[in-house]
């Protein structure tokens, strides 16, 4: 799926739950196009006309492209009468009947993706719970889009030439465990098998007879071959460190070892790990 398809999804994804947690009627949103130079609104929640729907706005003009232009959330009680944004988009604004208006940029690395908007149909200054309810929805957005990224960089950098299992690399364990931490992340189905298809060409073949590790417990035992203390484990999958010592007993157990290192080495003749 091309980044400004996954942009756009996650931001329509975004409109109900910004809605709901700002209290505000109206929520649209759009992809910022490549140099960050124009926005277009696509994805609507809420609205009664489709004046908004297609809208461009270019970078540094209205209140999204002030947005975008100053990286930073921007809100003003009365759109149309506002004095501290220009008012190419009055039209359309008036149209849909809104006044107070926030608009929120969704940065991944230092680049700006994409807009999200939230508005009230009377003028009035939009309080905390709106700002912060939208600020804090632009952050969910984000922290998608900044995982997804992640791991189509790791995929990208696996496809030209994945190493023979077996080879030693620590690359490669380091490579396997940063893909199995992703998958438990990644919502969209397709990446997330790639993912998991991804870490099956970093180990050999199971044999028959080998008991099968349950996918966290096989995620701990990646990240302790890489040496990773439980503390870190828990760190890095998100679990508490008596989850992480649960799991790893277990699968200690299912490899007859009595030793992290044991089971490490278990696992690896098994084929489960690199």
């Amino acid at each position: 799926m091309a980044a400004d398809a996954v942009a756009t999804a996650e931001i329509r994804g975004a409109l109900a739950g910004l809605r709901r947690a700002t209290g505000l009627p109206v929520a649209f949103g759009g992809v910022v196009g490549p140099g960050a130079a124009q926005i277009r609104i696509s994805e609507l929640s809420g609205t009664a006309t489709g004046a908004l729907r297609s809208l461009v706005v270019t970078s540094g003009t209205g209140l999204g492209g002030r947005a975008v232009a100053l990286g930073r959330a921007c809100a003003v009680p009365d759109y149309v009468g506002s004095r501290r944004i220009s008012h190419e988009y009055d039209a359309p604004v008036a149209a849909e009947g809104l006044r107070a208006v926030c608009a929120v940029p969704l940065v991944v690395r230092h680049r700006v993706r994409g807009v999200l908007y939230g508005a009230l149909r009377t003028a009035q200054p939009l309080g905390d719970r709106a700002l912060d309810g939208a600020v804090a929805a632009a952050r969910e957005v984000e922290r998608a889009l900044a995982v997804r990224d992640e791991a189509q960089g790791l995929l990208a950098a696996l496809r030209p030439a994945v190493p023979e299992p077996g080879s030693g690399q620590e690359q490669v364990r380091e490579a396997h465990a940063a893909l199995r931490a992703l998958a438990p992340r990644i919502t969209e189905p397709e990446l997330r098998a790639e993912l998991l298809a991804a870490c099956d060409l970093l180990t050999a073949p199971t044999p028959q007879g080998v008991p099968a590790l349950a996918p966290r417990e096989l995620d701990v035992l990646t990240w302790v071959a890489t040496g990773a203390t439980n503390a870190a484990v828990a760190d890095r999958l998100g679990l508490r460190p008596e989850t992480v010592k649960g799991y790893l007993r277990a699968a200690m157990r299912k490899l007859g070892a009595h030793t992290r290192g044991e089971a490490v080495t278990a696992a690896r003749r098994a084929g489960v790990l690199p």
